[in-house]
């Protein structure tokens, strides 16, 4: 059985990546389209296989194929499906643009072709935007003159592009997308302006505005099942929220953005969000303001009255973060961002709000020095929310704030959902 270099050398390569003999003499045969009988291509595939220089080879080829595969072997020794592939290996299903599964090696796995995307970091994205805008004259900003009531509005967790439906299957199945978006955007303007009491409105946004990056998390911990691709949600999010200063404008002498743009679900993907907003208001709305704070704690004041705001987890540190219910340890690490800001001796009245837990409660006792207010989630439930707890409830607060007392009306709104 003697046969040419060339037919030597791919058996030996197929070896490496297929044991079986019959696979490979079949293989052989069809390639160079051999004359001699399956049993002769055979014996002389078996002899290769045999001999300890091909051994070792093929292991060493083996070895490298598995290193270089991501098998599509579960644990239970099941299959995957793409779904439960790139959910085990945390690669990002919302940018598959096409798979096959490959079975007809040692080791199946899927072959991804995914969409291209531009890494872009954050800081370039601003100096982007200041120098296409650098050349447009800039809108003159009124002067912010308080009176006795401040309006207040807070939203917080609106997670644009977070898949809710899954096709239909989701427990509850609440669609999450650019017309929900904008419907529930417009009711709260809608319900803002018919409780209007003051002539300036502070809109707080608490963070996690976008769902995540690549259908990542900031820490890249877990993949995110999403319903847009970076592109579209970067669209959508930027859209939302110029939408809404357009509307509000109109109602209000002066309306200032607070920005969280800290947090674990939308990190510098939500900075880059609200800083193309910024970009577009700076030079449309005169009586626009908007504070992209980028810290993960910040604060402001207004009149007697200061506001702590947070998202409540960070992009790095604070896996778990502040809980909806304060323990001693988080109460001490507040009040020494107080002191350590001097907002105990500015402020008579102090308060902390937070996004995350995707909960309203509003906590007077746990502290003497200042109130806690969790506020609830913009968006509805994702599935695994609805799946390990329940469908939940989403909404909105509005405040009025009385300056120079220790007087704040609190109200809930609530979608239907």
């Amino acid at each position: 059985m003697s046969y040419s270099p060339e037919v030597e050398a791919e058996i030996r390569k197929l070896l490496g990546t297929e044991r079986k003999v019959s696979v490979v003499a079949r293989a052989i045969i069809n390639k160079f389209d051999l004359d001699k009988s399956y049993d002769t291509v055979w014996k002389k595939v078996d002899s290769i296989r045999k001999s300890t220089s091909s051994i070792s080879e093929s292991r060493s080829l083996v070895n490298e194929e598995k290193k270089r595969v991501l098998s599509a072997w579960n644990d239970e020794g099941y299959m995957m499906d793409i779904d439960q592939y790139c959910s085990h290996y945390q690669l990002p299903r919302a940018d598959v643009k096409s798979y096959k599964l490959v079975s007809h090696t040692g080791t199946p796995y899927y072959n991804i072709l995914f969409k291209e995307h531009v890494e872009v970091e954050s800081v370039s994205v601003e100096e982007t935007i200041n120098n296409l805008l650098e050349h447009l004259p800039e809108v003159p900003k009124v002067d912010i003159e308080f009176g006795d009531i401040t309006d207040r509005l807070v939203y917080t967790d609106v997670h644009v592009a977070m898949e809710t439906t899954r096709g239909g299957l989701a427990l509850y199945g609440v669609p999450w997308d650019k017309d929900v978006l904008n419907d529930r955007i417009d009711e709260m303007v809608n319900i803002a302006i018919q409780n209007k009491q003051s002539d300036i409105l502070i809109v707080d946004e608490l963070g996690d505005f976008m769902d995540g990056w690549d259908a990542m998390t900031t820490r890249k911990g877990h993949t995110l099942p999403q319903n847009m691709t970076n592109e579209e949600a970067y669209d959508v999010g930027v859209s939302a929220k110029v939408r809404m200063a357009n509307a509000l404008s109109k109602h209000w002498d002066c309306v200032i953005f607070n920005n969280i743009c800290e947090d674990n679900h939308s990190g510098a993907f939500g900075y880059i969000v609200n800083s193309g907003f910024k970009g577009i208001v700076d030079v449309t709305l005169g009586n626009v303001i908007v504070n992209n704070h980028r810290k993960f704690l910040n604060h402001y004041f207004v009149g007697d009255h200061a506001f702590v705001i947070t998202h409540g987890k960070d992009s790095r540190n604070l896996k778990f973060g502040f809980k909806p219910n304060l323990d001693p340890a988080q109460i001490e690490k507040l009040d020494q961002y107080m002191k350590h800001e001097g907002i105990y001796k500015r402020a008579e009245f102090v308060e902390v709000t937070k996004g995350d837990s995707h909960q309203f409660l509003y906590d007077v006792c746990s502290s003497d020095d200042f109130e806690y207010l969790n506020v609830m989630a913009f968006s509805p439930s994702s599935e695994w929310v609805q799946t390990n707890f329940k469908k939940g409830r989403s909404g909105f607060l509005m405040q009025h704030i009385y300056n120079n007392t220790n007087r704040k009306d609190l109200k809930t709104f609530w979608f239907n959902q």
